[in-house]
């Protein structure tokens, strides 16, 4: 352990963002980060508890989150890094966007502020790329087995650099032009620049996993061509089927899917094709977001900067309570009241909102008409009540639908492969083994729209299991 009481010896120090001036007029990364000697007095508050519920229930990924505190407060940097790489295989991913269900779970969260635990890995693993210490592991021997990840997302490229390392040949399919899935063209660059995720590619192209991008599976080259060519196959195509907004008015041309919206302005900043679609630019012009999550709130921050004269994101879901309420207790992730950078940008946040229909003319929306709610608790859960007279229009130039994913997208390479699915839509695994024995499945394709942290978890594990199965054979 580092210090007995540098729990209480040192407060928790959060890092801060560029001024909301200054960073609203480009898209790079917002977070500054710690100095080193605050890095260290960050670390020395773990309390390298007897049970660690940070590392054993708040991580997906089971980082060992109290081993590397204590590495860094030692300043042993090399040995953190690649304890924080023992489990993970994108912690500068992780260590911007993760929500850190693991500092929720910290045992200091109790009753007190939880220890950094992201930020501690943020500086950890980009340390680790200065100083060079992160370096392809290529595997000293090939097993001759070859396998076809669908996919690039945080699963397919955990599966894929874990497969290469075991000494198998993977090959990543990509439909995009470039690899990163939903960390290239879902998460906006200002949140994860770009070069982070080109950086990887690198290292997992020196490993040997061959990326052929701008390929369709399904489309361009057939499932059955797959099944013949390969030892087998590993589907990470998330969960791209969004929930769509069920009102009078939906097909008007500028009411759009929120990721049509993100990806397209990510395709700008790097100075990619954005196709024959029509341009979704906020400049000038009142946006309505439809749904409070991260997505939502990312709509907000690409609207800020595109220049938007309002912007309202409706929440159809109470208000949530300042402090953790008793239905959700310590170490589970809280239901509490969060503003992302985003929001604290600049919207109009509306809660216990329901969207009744839209209304324009010809081809352009120009009211989203609402009405609060209320939600009715009853013995089999809770109904939707619409509050009577509380009807009411905003004047809308764009509206972003963030409403989430219910999903894997079913038509196309599901259907074509005949694989069950369960009762969420999603595929149906059994230890990532999906109906078809040849074909396994990890990710948001069968967890349905889940964490980042999660989808590098189950890419590893099924990694694991493929590994397995091809052995055996």
């Amino acid at each position: 352990m580092a210090e007995i009481k540098g729990f209480l010896k040192y407060k928790r120090k959060s890092p801060g963002y560029r001024p909301v001036k200054e960073r609203i007029k480009d898209y790079r990364e917002l977070e500054l980060a710690l100095t080193p000697e605050d890095i260290i007095s960050q670390a020395v508050r773990c309390m390298d508890c007897g049970i660690p519920f940070c590392h054993g229930v708040g991580c997906p990924i089971q980082n060992n989150i109290p081993e590397f505190n204590e590495l860094v407060y030692k300043g042993r940097w090399k040995q953190a890094c690649q304890v924080l790489h023992s489990t993970n295989n994108f912690p500068e991913m992780t260590g911007r966007i993760c929500p850190a269900p693991c500092e929720t779970a910290c045992t200091l969260a109790v009753n007190d502020e939880a220890v950094l635990i992201r930020h501690i890995e943020y500086q950890i693993v980009e340390r680790g790329f200065s100083e060079g210490w992160i370096e392809p592991q290529a595997a000293s021997e090939k097993t001759g087995k070859k396998i076809a990840v669908i996919g690039s997302g945080p699963a397919g490229l955990a599966a894929a650099q874990q497969l290469a390392r075991a000494g198998h040949s993977v090959v990543v399919f990509e439909k995009d032009e470039k690899c990163g899935g939903l960390l290239r063209y879902g998460i906006p660059d200002f949140k994860l620049e770009k070069n982070v995720i080109d950086r990887r590619l690198k290292q997992l192209a020196e490993e040997g996993v061959e990326f052929q991008t701008g390929v369709n599976v399904g489309v361009d080259i057939s499932a059955g061509y797959l099944k013949k060519m390969f030892d087998c196959i590993c589907l990470t195509i998330g969960a791209g089927q969004a929930r769509d907004l069920a009102v009078a008015g939906r097909g008007y041309e500028n009411v759009v899917f929120a990721l049509d919206y993100l990806a397209q302005q990510n395709k700008i900043c790097a100075g990619e094709p954005i196709g024959e679609t029509e341009l979704i630019n906020a400049e000038g012009k009142n946006v309505v977001v439809i749904g409070g999550g991260d997505t939502g709130s990312d709509c907000i921050g690409t609207a800020k900067r595109q220049g938007a004269k309002k912007i309202y994101q409706l929440e159809i879901l109470p208000k949530p309570p300042e402090d953790r309420p008793d239905d959700t207790p310590w170490p589970n992730w809280p239901r509490v009241m969060r503003t992302s950078s985003s929001q604290q940008e600049g919207c109009e946040r509306m809660w216990l909102i329901k969207t009744t229909k839209l209304s324009g003319a010809e081809t352009r929306i120009q009211k989203v008409h609402a009405c609060k709610v209320e939600w009715v608790e009853n013995p089999k859960g809770w109904d939707l009540k619409e509050v009577a007279g509380s009807e009411f229009a905003i004047k809308a130039d764009i509206v972003l639908i963030a409403m989430g994913f219910v999903h894997v997208q079913h038509e196309g390479l599901v259907k074509k492969l005949g694989l069950k699915l369960d009762d969420r839509g999603n595929i149906e695994t059994n230890n990532f083994t999906t109906s078809d024995a040849g074909i396994f499945s990890a990710g948001d394709t069968v967890l349905g729209a889940s964490l980042v942290v999660k989808a590098i978890d189950t890419g590893r594990r099924a990694a694991a299991e493929i590994d397995k199965w091809l052995m055996a054979k």
